[in-house]
Parts: structure tokens; sequence; C-alpha cells
């Protein structure tokens, strides 16, 4: 009977230390990711739009034949879209000069008040000199951010840049014919987004 109530009692006590462990936080509150709560769209659908660049509109309509990858992002961004930029860079490096002829990647800012579209320009040519920064109004980023399944929000802090833009990471290939083919998520080694890439291209 000793025994019986022993065990019980061990069973007990590691039941409680595994709530303790993973389920209790202090005052009630979990910490969350912030990528978790950023409400991303769960079966985005893509779409065309028409944005601002340094050489006039860029309306997706007319990029017809080729295959675009689409980045949301900002230049003020201190590390996710260096590191996603420099993947992207890498695979691109990789396509032949014919292939790179059939590829447009669009670096869209969702910071528009701060990324002026030379330096768009001058942002996206370092990492790539086929990566063409884009940007419009908040209201047209929105929309196109809702498209393909993105979010962001601007977040203010007490520093010299004032604030800070919390966004999604992915990559988006759209096809020949204007449709969303692939989401590429964060952190995709760049070999694997040069194969999707080169998938794209051979899907017609």
């Amino acid at each position: 009977m000793k025994k019986m109530l022993l065990s019980g009692l061990v069973v007990l006590l590691a039941g409680v230390l595994i709530w303790l462990l993973f389920f209790w936080q202090p005052g009630g509150t979990r910490s969350v990711p912030i990528v978790s709560s950023l409400e991303i769209a769960e079966a985005p659908k893509g779409g065309d739009f028409v944005l601002d660049s340094y050489k006039g509109e860029v309306d997706t309509r007319s990029l017809r034949g080729q295959v675009l990858v689409l980045y949301f992002g900002y230049t003020w961004c201190p590390d996710v879209c260096p590191t996603s930029l420099g993947f992207l860079s890498a695979a691109l490096d990789g396509l032949s000069t014919d292939e790179l002829e059939q590829v447009q990647t669009l670096f869209i800012s969702v910071d528009p008040e701060r990324d002026t579209l030379d330096h768009l320009k001058s942002y996206g040519e370092y990492f790539h000199s086929s990566i063409l920064g884009i940007t419009g109004t908040h209201q047209q980023l929105e929309k196109v951010a809702a498209m393909y399944g993105a979010a962001y929000r601007h977040v203010k802090q007490p520093s010299a840049t004032d604030y800070v833009v919390d966004h999604s990471a992915d990559l988006y290939l759209v096809d020949r014919q204007g449709r969303l083919q692939t989401t590429i998520r964060h952190g995709t080694p760049p070999g694997e987004i040069l194969a999707a890439i080169r998938a794209a291209l051979n899907n017609n």
C-alpha cells in the first residue's frame, strides 16, 4: 500500500514539474513570436499590382513571360532582409545569363516614408544587379501584401530610427502567366531557392 502511494506521489510530482517547465508563465502571460502574431493569410492567391520604382511604374501585367520573385521588406531592416537577400543573391548567381534574363526580382519596401526610390535602387543593386526596389502608398502595399499572404506592421521604439517594421520574410515565386506558384520560406538555402526558380522557369 505504501509502495503504491509513493508511486502515485512520484507521478503527481512529475506532472507538476512538467507543467511548471512548459506551461506556467509568470503573471499569466505567454510570450508569442512576432511572426506568429502577424495574421498571415492561410491561402494566398497572388495577383497583379502596380507600384513605383526609380524607372517609373512597375505593372506586373507587363512582365508576363518572366518569372517574378517577390520579397517584402525594408532597407533599414537590421538582419532579416540582408540575410534573405543574401541567400536570394547567391541563388540568382547560379542562373545562366539566359535564365537570368527571364527572371525579375522585386524588392517591395513596406517602409515608403524612409525608402526613397533612389535609395531602393542602390539597396537592391547592392545585393544583385537584377533586384529592382519598388514601393507605394500604405494602402497599395497592404493590398499587395494581403494578396500574397505577407504581412507587416510598424512598431514604435525609443531609438534613433524611431520605429522598426515587423514583417514576414518569405519569397514568392510568380510564374510566367502571373500566377503565384510557390512560397519559399525564410531561411531556405540558396541551392533550394535556385532549384525552385528553375522549376518555375521550366514550368510552361
